[in-house]
């Protein structure tokens, strides 16, 4: 089966880091340490047991909140190739649980995955997926006392990647973000309303309330603010403040029979597909 490899575009800005060397050490120095806590004896693992059974070690041992153990088991299944394993490692660095927070440390971690590729079909396409969403925002954001800067272009070239291969809403959502801005590039509205629209139709908040405002902003009143009050009706928590500064805007400047309008619609934009 051939292989379907992604490969980051321009320097990877990590200086002369050897991928596999970098995140086994951890693993390497923790074998060695007479504080290292030892896997529980009654679960039959071993560091020496396969990664499969390391990895469900790691996830239960989480599950019940012994992250110690969960970072010591997946270490070891990372050390076997499993990608999960590395994945999961990297997530914990980058959230500061049960490791002392490290975006430095997690972005090496989800570069490697990235790097490595991925098989059509494979079980770690998901893994794959989310390492590179990870990647576009540090190289959105950069990540301070590192050698990773801000890099907009690979930033939002990563998104491009991800949503024209992959078609993940959330990928798709924050190109057009990019490109409305003109982050990492031109700004181009039509191909953001795009993107915006593909997001939107997988049911995706975010990119139907910016895809509202578009078009809010476009002269199309009614629909544009139907839009932006079908995705307030849906949006995450974290989000919906500005999602309700959007559609507070756009009631304020609409007439009260557009406002009417688009409110009755509103159900029906959320579930069409055009």
């Amino acid at each position: 089966m051939s292989m379907m490899t992604w490969k980051l575009c321009g320097p990877m800005r990590l200086g002369d880091w050897k991928s596999s060397a970098v995140l086994l050490t951890a693993a390497l120095l923790l074998s060695s340490s007479p504080s290292a806590r030892a896997f529980d004896m009654n679960a039959g693992v071993s560091k020496e047991s396969g990664p499969f059974d390391l990895f469900k070690f790691g996830f239960n041992a989480y599950k019940k909140g012994q992250k110690e153990e969960a970072v010591e088991a997946y270490r070891y299944a990372a050390e076997k190739g499993h990608t999960g394993s590395r994945w999961a490692l990297a997530n914990m660095y980058a959230a500061g649980d049960g490791v002392v927070e490290n975006d430095f440390e997690a972005f090496k971690i989800y570069a490697e995955i990235a790097n490595q590729g991925v098989e059509p079909g494979s079980e770690d396409t998901g893994f794959f997926v989310n390492a590179l969403l990870s990647l576009a925002r540090y190289y959105r954001q950069g990540i301070p006392d590192s050698p990773v800067k801000a890099d907009l272009a690979q930033a939002r070239q990563i998104y491009f990647q991800v949503a024209s291969t992959f078609g993940v809403p959330e990928a798709q959502f924050q190109l057009a973000r990019m490109i409305l801005a003109g982050e990492g590039g031109g700004v181009n509205v039509q191909q953001a309303k795009k993107w915006l629209n593909m997001a939107r139709k997988s049911g995706h908040a975010g990119a139907m309330s910016i895809f509202g405002n578009v078009l809010f902003e476009e002269g199309q009143t009614v629909r544009g603010l139907a839009f932006l009050t079908a995705a307030l009706d849906r949006c995450n928590p974290k989000d919906c403040p500005w999602m309700q500064d959007l559609q507070e805007r756009a009631f304020s400047l609409a007439t009260e029979d557009d406002r009417r309008v688009a409110v009755a619609l509103a159900p029906q934009v959320y579930q069409q597909g055009d």
